[in-house]
C-alpha cells in the first residue's frame, strides 16, 4: 500500500538519488516477509526513517540534498541562534524569569499527587492533608500585592528609568531643580494603578467569596448539617439538589430517581449541552435509608487526580458483608465539579477538592497581560534612552571632558531627562479608563463590561479569532426543521399536514380494533410472508413518526406539584399524562427537539423507566411498548438502536437511528438519501436517518442469547458485542431522514463575514461532535459554500500524521476540520509544519477538544505567527482559552457567568463583537497611538530647547526652565488639549462597521511605528530647534526675556500642534485648547520670578512670540494639506 502514496514531483535531477532512496523506503516497509500483515502505517515503528522524510511545505523542498533530510523544522533552529544579540534583547529578562521560577519552584514544592483511599463520612481517616475546596482567582494577598504591583509597574523601562532619575535627586551634586518636579508625576502613576489594581483584585475576591460561601447539605451521624463550600473536605457525604451546582469531585452513591441514575450538565466543563446519565454505585443505591450509608463500613479507592474529564478508575468496597462487597467504579459513576444536577436529588463522597479537582486542573492560572502597544512604547523609550545618553555624551565631549566630566554627564542625563516623559504613562493609563469607560456606555452594546482596563488596544490589533461552539456561535435551541419521506418533503409550514394524517391513522387504528376482539393478537407469520405493497403517505408519516418517539433515550419529567413527594407516582398516573408541566431529559438536546416535534404532531412521550415506556395518541390512548434492548450513540458507531415489544399486539420492531454515513449501508437500496443528506447539510441542519426492521419472536431470542453470550466474554467483549448487534443491521427499511437545526445567534452570519473582511482568521474549538461541529461551520458561513472542508481523518501514530499531513498539504484553500485527538499526535512529532499549513486555511475547526487544549491552540498562535489572538466563550471549558489569549472576551450566555467573568470584556451575544473590534478597538488604537506619540514629542521639543541652549552658552548643564514652569508645561498648560485626543476619531462608526477593510490596516502596525516616530522626532527637532534660535535671535537685552519669549511661543506651538494632529473635532478639544490657554495667559501675573511682567505687556513681546509661533507651525500645516490633497489616506476618501 505504501509504495502507492504519491509523492511530490521532482524537478530537477539533483533530487532523483534522493526520490530513489525515498521510493525504496516505502516498498520496502510494504514487501518481504510477512508482508501481508504489515500495513499502510508501519512507517511508526520506523521512527528513525521518518525523520529522513520531512514534511516539505513547498514541492522545492525535494530538491535538497540527501543531507538536509536531517535537518530540524526551523522553529528549533531559530532557538540555536543565542549569541550577544539575543542577550542584549531578552535574553537577561528570560534567564531573570527562570532564575525566578527556580526558587519559587524550591520554596514551593509541588505535592506529588497520589491515588487515595476515602472512608465514607469519615474526613478525620484520610492519610493525607489535602488541599482546602476554594475558589482562588485572585492574583495577590495582602503581604504580595504592593510587592507584586510594584515589580509589575517597574519591570517596564519607562518607570524604571524614571525610578533612577527620581533617586538621583538625593544626591546634592546631581540636583536640579525641585524634588516634587520628578516624584510628584511618578508618584501619581503610582497611585492610579496601585488603586485600580486594588479595585480589580478586590472585586475578584467578593466573586471568589460568593462562590466559597455557597451552602451544602453535609450528611453526618447526627443528621444533615450546612456546610460552607469551601469547608467541604475529602470523605465528606455532600447532598446536591436539583440545580445546584456540584462543588468538589464526588464519587455517586445514591439519587433519589427510581431507575438508580440522574442526568448533569456538564456544559461548564466540557462545553458539550449533551445531558450525561450518570449512575449511582448499586451497593449504595440499595440501601433502604439514607442514614445507613453510615451503618456500613465502606471505602473507596480512587486513582490520582489528573486533568483528563472523560475517564476514572476506582473501585467502592464495603467490608461488613460476607464475601466483602467489591464494585468497579468508571467515568458514569462519578460528579465533577462545576457541573449542575438536572434532575432529582444526588449524594456523593467527596473523593478530590479545591485544586486538585478535574475542572481547577483545566483552568491555567491567569496572567498579567500587556498589550502590544505598551511593548512597541517600552521599545521606542529604549531607543529615546540611547538617544538620550548619545547627546548627553556629545555635550560632554564638546566640553572637552573638563572637571568631573563623569558629574556633569550624569547632570546632562537630568536635564535632558524629560526626551522620556513620565506623563506618558499617566496619559495611557487615563486614555485606557475613558476607552472602557466609552464601551460600557456604548447603547448600541448593551451590558458590555471592561474587565481589564489595561489592554483595549489589543481589540484594534487582532488577526486571529478563536471562538467556541455552543451558546457562542449557537444558542443552542435546537428546532425540528424537515422530514423526508423519499418522495414527499415536509417544512416547517406544513407540519399540520403531518399532525392530520397521524390524527387519521390513529383513528382509523382505533376503530378497526373495537370493531375486531381486542384480546386477539395477529399472526406474525401472514405479516411477514405478505407480499410487499406501495404504502400510503398517511402510513408512511405513521410509520415515521412512530419510530421518532420510541428510538431515542430521553425521559419525560413531571415537576413536582404541591403535594407529598412519596405519592408522586400515584399524582402521575391520576393526571392522566396530561401535566403542562412535563419536560423531557436527555443527553442530547436533538433527541429532545425530535420528542418535542412528536407530540406537536399528536404522538406524546408520556412515560418512561428502564424496561417500558408509554405513547399517547392524538385521542387520549395510551400506547405502551417494552423496552428490550437499546444500544446507545457513540462516536465510532454514530448511530443508536432499540428493540421494543407492542404490549398490545406482541410485535417486535428493531428500529435505529444515525448519521447518513454510518446508517447508508445499513439501509435497503434507495436513490434519494445521499443527495437529500447533502441538501439538508448545505442548509446548516443536523441530520439523522432512521429504519426499522420487523422481528419474529424465534429472530429475537435467537439475537438475545446471542448477544447475553457476547456480554459475558472476557477477551475482546466490545469487538463480539459489536458482531452481534451487527448481524440484525442488514436490510432496515428506510423510514425517513430528519433535519433539526441548532439556532445561530442573532446576526452570526453577518458578524463573521465582517470579521473575515477585516483580516481576521476565526478558529472555532469545541468540545462537541465533529459532525455537529461542520454542520455548525456550513450553517454560520465561516465555512462559505464554495469551500472546500478537509476532515483530517483519525490518526494515532506518528507515521498516520506524517502521510495525512502530506495528504492535507496538497489541497489548497480548504477549511480544515480536525478532531482533538488527532490534533494532539500532530503537535507531538509535527507542531511547526501542522500550525504553518493550518494557518494558510481560510477557516480551522477543531472539535473534541478539552479546555487545555483550547488554551495550547491559543499558545501555539501566539509563538508561531507573533500575531494577536482574542478567544470567545460562554462556558466554564473556555476559561483556560479565554485566560491564554491576548485579549480574552465573554459571553453572559445560558452557561453561566464563569467565562464572563474571568474574560477581559463581557458581552451579552456574539454580535457585538463586530462593534467592539472595528468601532472601539480600532479608535482605541489609533487614539493611544496619537497620544504616545504627541505626548514624546511633547518632551522631545523642550529636550530640543535645551540642549540648543546649553550648545549656545558654552555647553553649560544649566537648566533653561526650572521648578514650576516644568511642572506646568506638562500639566495644567498642555495636559487637557493632549489628552483630548482620545475624543478623535478618523472616521464615523456607522462607517467603520460599513468597511471592515479599514480595520485590516491596523493589523500592520503603521500608526505606531519607527517610521512614524522618526517624523515626529524629526518635527520636535525643527520646531524646538525654531523656538530657541528664534528666542535667542529677537531677544534685546535681558535673559528673563529669552524664557519669557521661548516658553510663550512654546505653549502655542503645542496648542497649535494637537489642532493639527485631531481629525474630528469634539467640543470638548475646543473647550480643552482655550482652558489650556487662559490657565496659561492668567498664570502670567503670578510667575514674577520668571517672567518680567513689564516685557510681557508690550507689542514687542507679542510679536516676536506670534512670529516664532507662525515659523514653527506654518510648514507642518502646509505639508499637511498637501499630503491630504496628493496622497490621501483610506479613511479620509470614505469620510469625504
Amino acid at each position: 500500500m505504501a509504495d502507492q502514496i504519491p509523492l511530490y514531483q521532482v524537478r530537477s535531477a539533483a533530487a532523483a538519488a534522493a526520490n530513489r532512496k525515498r521510493a525504496a523506503y516505502y516498498s520496502a516497509a510494504g514487501s518481504g516477509p510477512g508482508a501481508d500483515r504489515h500495513s499502510r502505517y508501519q512507517l511508526e515503528d520506523e521512527s528513525a526513517h521518518l525523520d529522513e522524510m520531512p514534511l516539505m511545505m513547498s514541492e522545492e523542498g525535494f530538491e535538497n540534498e540527501e543531507s538536509d533530510y536531517h535537518t530540524l523544522p526551523r522553529a528549533r533552529i531559530m532557538q540555536r541562534k543565542r549569541g550577544l544579540e539575543w542577550f542584549v534583547c531578552d535574553g537577561w529578562k528570560f534567564l531573570c524569569t527562570s532564575c525566578c521560577d527556580w526558587l519559587i519552584n524550591i520554596c514551593q514544592r509541588k505535592k506529588e499527587l497520589k491515588a487515595r483511599t476515602v472512608w465514607l463520612g469519615c474526613p478525620e481517616k484520610c492519610e493525607e492533608k489535602h488541599p482546602r475546596n476554594s475558589i482562588k482567582n485572585q492574583k495577590y494577598n495582602v503581604f504580595t500585592f504592593i510587592p507584586g504591583v510594584l515589580y509589575e509597574q517597574f519591570k517596564f523601562f519607562l518607570n524604571l528609568y524614571f525610578l533612577v532619575i527620581s533617586c538621583s535627586q538625593f544626591v546634592p551634586a546631581l540636583k536640579i531643580g525641585y524634588l516634587y518636579t520628578y516624584w510628584a508625576p511618578l508618584g501619581f502613576v503610582l497611585a492610579v494603578t496601585m488603586t485600580r489594581e486594588a479595585i480589580d483584585e478586590f472585586r475578584r475576591f467578593q466573586r471568589d467569596k460568593e462562590v466559597n460561601s455557597q451552602l451544602y447539605s453535609k450528611l453526618t451521624v447526627r443528621g444533615k448539617v450546612q456546610v460552607k463550600s469551601s469547608d467541604i473536605q475529602v470523605g465528606d457525604l455532600i447532598i446536591v439538589e436539583k440545580n445546584q451546582r456540584i462543588p468538589s469531585d464526588m464519587v455517586f452513591l445514591r439519587t433519589s430517581e427510581k431507575a438508580g441514575s440522574c442526568f448533569i450538565r456538564t456544559d461548564q466543563l466540557d462545553g458539550e449541552t449533551d445531558w450525561k446519565l450518570k449512575v449511582a454505585v448499586s451497593c449504595t443505591q440499595r440501601l433502604p435509608a439514607l442514614g445507613d450509608l453510615f451503618s456500613i463500613n465502606a471505602y473507596v479507592y480512587a486513582q490520582k487526580p489528573q486533568m483528563d474529564i472523560h475517564s476514572f478508575e476506582g473501585t467502592f468496597t464495603r467490608e461488613d458483608s460476607d464475601p466483602p462487597i467489591h464494585e468497579s467504579l468508571s467515568i458514569e459513576n462519578t460528579l465533577w465539579a462545576s457541573t449542575i444536577v438536572a434532575s432529582g436529588t444526588v449524594i456523593g463522597v467527596v473523593i478530590y477538592t479545591g485544586k486538585e479537582t478535574r475542572s481547577v486542573m483545566n483552568t491555567s492560572n491567569p496572567k498579567n497581560k500587556v498589550g502590544l502597544l505598551d511593548l512597541e512604547l517600552n521599545r521606542l523609550t529604549k531607543a529615546l534612552f540611547l538617544a538620550l545618553v548619545a547627546l548627553s555624551v556629545v555635550m560632554v565631549t564638546l566640553q572637552g571632558f573638563v572637571g568631573p566630566w563623569y558629574r556633569n554627564l550624569f547632570r546632562f542625563l537630568l536635564l535632558f531627562s524629560y526626551i522620556i516623559p513620565i506623563s506618558l504613562r499617566v496619559n495611557l493609563d487615563m486614555g485606557k479608563a475613558v476607552y472602557g469607560w466609552m464601551m460600557m456606555k456604548d447603547e448600541n452594546i448593551p451590558g458590555t463590561v471592561v474587565r481589564t482596563s489595561t489592554i483595549p488596544e489589543e481589540l484594534g490589533r487582532l488577526v486571529y479569532l478563536l471562538t467556541d461552539k455552543t451558546g457562542t456561535l449557537t444558542q443552542n435551541e435546537m428546532i425540528f426543521k424537515r422530514l423526508h419521506l423519499g418522495t414527499v418533503s415536509y417544512g416547517a409550514d406544513t407540519m399540520d399536514e403531518i399532525q392530520s394524517h397521524v390524527r387519521d391513522s390513529y383513528s382509523q387504528m382505533q376503530s378497526q380494533a373495537g370493531g375486531s376482539n381486542a384480546g386477539s393478537t395477529p399472526p406474525r407469520k401472514a405479516q411477514s410472508s405478505a407480499p410487499k405493497v406501495r404504502k400510503s403517505v398517511s402510513s408512511r408519516i405513521h410509520e415515521a413518526v412512530k419510530a421518532i418517539v420510541l428510538c431515542h433515550n430521553v425521559t419525560p419529567v413531571y415537576e413536582s406539584r404541591a403535594g407529598v413527594t412519596g405519592e408522586t407516582e400515584f399524582a402521575e398516573a391520576d393526571q392522566d399524562f396530561s401535566d403542562e408541566n412535563r419536560t423531557y431529559q436527555a443527553s442530547s438536546p436533538d433527541e429532545v427537539a425530535l420528542v418535542q416535534w412528536t407530540e406537536s404532531v399528536g404522538l406524546t412521550l408520556v412515560s418512561r423507566d428502564l424496561t417500558s415506556m408509554q405513547l399517547k395518541t392524538p385521542s387520549g390512548q395510551v400506547l405502551s411498548f417494552c423496552i428490550l434492548q437499546l444500544f446507545p450513540f457513540t462516536s465510532e458507531s454514530k448511530r443508536m438502536g432499540i428493540i421494543v415489544r407492542d404490549e398490545s399486539t406482541a410485535e417486535i420492531t428493531f428500529y435505529m437511528k444515525g448519521a447518513d454515513v454510518a446508517m447508508s449501508p445499513i439501509v435497503q437500496y434507495n436513490d434519494w438519501l445521499e443527495e437529500e443528506c447533502g441538501n439538508m447539510a448545505r442548509e446548516g441542519l443536523r441530520t439523522l436517518v432512521v429504519a426499522k426492521k420487523a422481528l419474529t419472536e424465534e429472530q429475537y431470542q435467537d439475537f438475545e442469547s446471542r448477544y447475553t453470550q457476547a456480554k459475558l466474554s472476557m477477551h475482546d467483549r466490545a469487538l463480539k458485542v459489536a458482531a452481534v448487534v451487527e448481524s440484525l443491521e442488514r436490510e432496515m427499511e428506510l423510514l425517513c431522514l430528519t433535519g433539526v437545526e441548532d439556532q445561530l445567534q442573532a446576526d452570526v452570519r453577518p458578524t463573521l463575514e465582517m470579521l473575515r473582511n477585516a483580516g481576521i482568521k476565526i478558529w472555532m474549538l469545541t468540545g462537541d461532535k465533529l459532525e455537529t461541529a461542520t454542520c455548525i461551520a456550513k450553517s454560520s458561513h465561516l465555512v462559505s459554500r464554495t469551500q472546500d472542508i478537509h476532515i483530517f481523518r483519525q490518526v494515532t501514530s506518528r507515521g498516520e500524521a506524517h502521510l495525512e499531513l502530506n495528504a492535507f498539504r496538497r489541497k489548497h484553500d480548504c477549511a480544515l476540520v480536525i478532531s482533538g485527538d488527532s490534533l494532539e499526535v500532530c503537535l507531538k512529532y509535527y507542531e511547526h509544519e501542522f500550525v504553518e499549513l493550518a494557518c494558510q486555511c481560510p477557516a480551522v475547526v477543531c472539535c473534541r477538544c478539552s479546555p487545555t487544549q483550547k488554551a495550547h491552540i491559543v499558545t501555539l498562535l501566539q509563538q508561531h505567527t507573533g500575531r494577536r489572538t482574542c478567544a470567545i466563550g460562554d462556558g466554564g471549558n473556555d476559561v483556560s482559552m479565554i485566560q491564554a489569549a491576548d485579549c480574552g472576551i465573554g459571553i453572559e450566555g445560558k452557561e453561566g457567568k464563569q467565562a464572563s467573568l474571568a474574560a477581559d470584556f463581557s458581552i451579552r451575544q456574539f454580535r457585538h463583537i463586530g462593534r467592539l473590534l472595528m468601532v472601539h478597538g480600532r479608535n482605541s488604537y489609533k487614539r493611544s497611538a496619537a497620544l504616545g506619540q504627541f505626548v514624546m514629542h511633547r518632551g522631545l521639543i523642550i529636550s530640543t530647547m535645551q540642549a540648543v541652549f546649553s550648545s549656545v552658552f558654552y555647553f553649560a548643564s544649566v537648566p533653561l526652565y526650572q521648578g514650576f514652569l516644568m511642572v506646568g508645561y506638562a500639566t495644567i498648560y498642555t495636559m487637557f488639549p493632549v489628552f483630548s485626543l482620545v475624543l478623535d476619531q478618523d472616521v464615523k462608526p456607522e462607517m467603520a462597521m460599513l468597511y471592515p477593510e479599514l480595520y485590516k490596516d491596523l493589523t500592520k502596525g503603521r500608526s505606531l511605528s519607527f517610521k512614524t516616530f522618526l517624523i515626529w522626532v524629526f518635527i520636535s527637532i525643527y520646531q524646538g530647534g525654531i523656538l530657541m534660535y528664534g528666542a535667542l535671535v529677537l531677544f534685546e537685552s535681558e535673559f528673563v526675556h529669552v524664557v519669557a519669549i521661548s516658553f510663550t511661543a512654546l505653549i502655542l506651538t503645542e496648542l497649535l500642534m494637537v489642532a493639527l494632529t485631531v481629525r474630528t473635532w469634539h467640543w470638548l478639544m475646543v473647550v480643552a485648547e482655550f482652558l489650556s490657554l487662559g490657565c496659561y495667559v492668567s498664570s502670567l501675573a503670578f510667575l514674577n520670578e520668571y517672567f518680567d511682567v513689564a516685557f510681557i505687556t508690550t507689542v514687542a513681546f507679542l510679536w516676536k512670540v506670534s512670529a516664532i509661533t507662525v515659523v514653527s507651525c506654518l510648514p507642518l500645516y502646509v505639508l499637511k494639506y498637501l499630503r491630504r490633497k496628493l496622497s490621501p489616506p483610506s479613511y479620509c476618501k470614505l469620510a469625504s
